[in-house]
């Protein structure tokens, strides 16, 4: 059975295409790296780029034994947001640190005069087509058109779920904002949007916009958009500084032991807020080093030293088999039984807005 054939009889899309592809494809190795060329470094071999000390994506075996051997629970076709369509602000000045959840990984972020959108997602599929994969089950948090004027795009990695191509052609129609993105990335991006004004770094790269600085730092994951292209482009998180304090944002990561966010921490000291993937991580067997818990998003909020943390990752696009609702009620479970107030981590569902506390005094 060749490559197409299993993808079809999988019914695989979106996300899960890609981890069909990268599981399905050979060997990494041996293609040449269509998107990236550089020095060798800790964690890109001359081809293909790796999380140090970390674990690669799953063998089709194990995809295998994922897709067809494990209980999948059935989410709603429809599960609304309690909150009503939000219509932001032009800017927010200042200290202020002001996030909207649009839903799933994509945030508006704003703070020091400055608009910015995380991993933007309007599509109704994150899918490499339109017609098949993950669809939503909650409409955008905020309607494309009541966007305030966009400045900047953060892009963590390639998935459909982050990098969406029809979402970033809207976004430079209507805003022409500047992307940063990790290395590779850009490859993609200018592919498709040829005139889209973007910057590919590497972990341990700063780049300045405006009165912000944008560090890009290690994250647990890896990337596809096919069959043929795994972890060939990076991945990463970000850390923005600004007048309002430090914001450590990450799209998707395992939590690789807490290796990534002790040394957050260390470089940075602490942040006013962390915004933190805590859904899309059953069955763990598969999903673990890739995808963490909600356990150990909160683990991770205590050691990156985060005062606040916004959850995401959730009640948006189905890509695991936990129930829909399951995040929430043990990201407040793990909440409690580390005696931290509920309130500092909140999962954001669409169209919620929180005005960030700054960072309590002593």
């Amino acid at each position: 059975m060749n490559r197409r054939r299993i993808l079809k009889w999988l019914g695989l899309g979106g996300t899960t295409t890609a981890l069909a592809g990268g599981a399905i494809a050979a060997s990494d190795a041996a293609a040449r790296n269509r998107y990236y060329s550089g020095p060798v470094t800790d964690h890109f071999d001359g081809t293909v780029f790796f999380n140090p000390g970390g674990k690669p994506p799953g063998a089709i075996v194990d995809l295998l034994r994922w897709q067809l051997g494990e209980p999948r629970n059935r989410w709603p076709a429809r599960f609304p947001s309690p909150f009503p369509l939000a219509r932001p602000q032009p800017r927010i000045d200042g200290d202020g640190l002001r996030v909207t959840m649009v839903g799933h990984a994509t945030m508006l972020i704003q703070t020091a005069g400055l608009n910015i959108l995380t991993d933007p997602v309007w599509s109704d599929r994150c899918s490499p087509v339109s017609f098949a994969g993950p669809r939503r089950v909650a409409p955008p948090g905020i309607a494309f058109p009541d966007l305030p004027r966009i400045d900047l795009v953060l892009l963590s990695h390639n998935h459909y779920d982050h990098l969406d191509v029809a979402t970033l052609r809207m976004l430079k129609a209507a805003h022409d904002p500047q992307v940063v993105t990790p290395l590779g990335n850009d490859t993609i991006v200018k592919a498709a949007i040829p005139d889209m004004r973007i910057s590919a770094h590497d972990w341990g790269e700063s780049v300045g916009f405006g009165p912000l600085a944008i560090h890009l730092e290690p994250a647990h994951h890896w990337s596809a958009r096919g069959m043929g292209d795994r972890r060939m482009a990076l991945w990463a998180s970000f850390v923005v500084e600004g007048p309002a304090g430090r914001i450590y944002h990450v799209g998707d990561t395992g939590f690789h032991g807490g290796i990534n966010y002790r040394a957050a921490a260390d470089r940075y000291g602490g942040f006013r807020l962390a915004i933190l993937p805590f859904g899309a991580y059953e069955p763990r067997w598969f999903m673990a080093p890739q995808h963490q818990d909600p356990e150990e998003a909160v683990e991770g909020m205590r050691l990156a030293n985060a005062a606040f943390a916004a959850g995401h990752h959730w009640a948006t696009f189905q890509l695991t088999n936990e129930p829909i609702g399951e995040p929430r009620d043990k990201l407040h479970a793990a909440l409690d039984a580390r005696g931290i107030a509920r309130d500092r981590f909140r999962p954001l569902r669409a169209g919620e807005v929180w005005d960030v506390p700054a960072i309590p005094t002593a």
